[in-house]
């Protein structure tokens, strides 16, 4: 079976991965960068996985939850190995925050007719969106590399458009069905 493939998994991607333990597809996680304190405040990382990679971090953390294996891949993902990690997924869900990363994946998906789902958060917790490729404009997503974890204030947030997006990757993966949607706090909008 191929691989669901979540990229980015600190503010919004970690918390995706603790709902998307279910989703029936073997999980593969990519990130580079490590945790943090600040990123036990407002993303799904422990105390334990202090000054571990991120995906490595979450790793050990589902199979000492739930006994859930899934692959890691702890490398930044470049146009020089967007191939090899994306080239076999199922459906790509990006959660990233930054420019670069954001149009590494939008070209290759494209390119390899691979499905993905983007996710974005705004910096200040206002919005957050949830939109199939198809619809996706990178200027218009994201928090544009700002830090969306400095603090718990927004903890709760983040995990509702985790949720979304967990509940839209299962929706497709059962019947292929594509819904996007923008979040605010007290709303949400389908916009596709």
């Amino acid at each position: 079976m191929k691989p669901v493939v979540i990229i980015g998994v600190g503010a919004l991607g970690s918390h995706l991965v603790m709902l998307a333990r279910n989703l029936g597809n073997p999980l593969r996680l990519v990130d580079f960068d490590r945790v943090e304190q600040k990123n036990t405040q407002g993303q799904f990382h422990s105390k334990m996985g202090l000054g571990k990679n991120k995906a490595l971090a979450l790793q050990q953390t589902l199979l000492g939850l739930w006994g859930l294996k899934v692959e890691v891949i702890p490398h930044k993902l470049t146009p020089d190995n967007v191939s090899t990690v994306l080239g076999d997924a199922a459906l790509v869900i990006d959660c990233t925050d930054n420019a670069e990363a954001r149009r590494t994946i939008k070209n290759f998906v494209r390119l390899a007719d691979i499905p993905c789902l983007h996710g974005a958060l705004a910096a200040d917790g206002s919005f957050g969106r949830v939109i199939w490729d198809e619809f996706f404009k990178e200027d218009e997503e994201g928090a544009g590399g700002q830090a969306t974890c400095e603090d718990r204030k927004n903890l709760g947030f983040h995990a509702l458009v985790a949720a979304q997006m967990a509940l839209v990757a299962q929706k497709f993966l059962d019947d292929e069905t594509r819904s996007s949607y923008q979040m605010t706090h007290g709303t949400l909008q389908r916009i596709s």
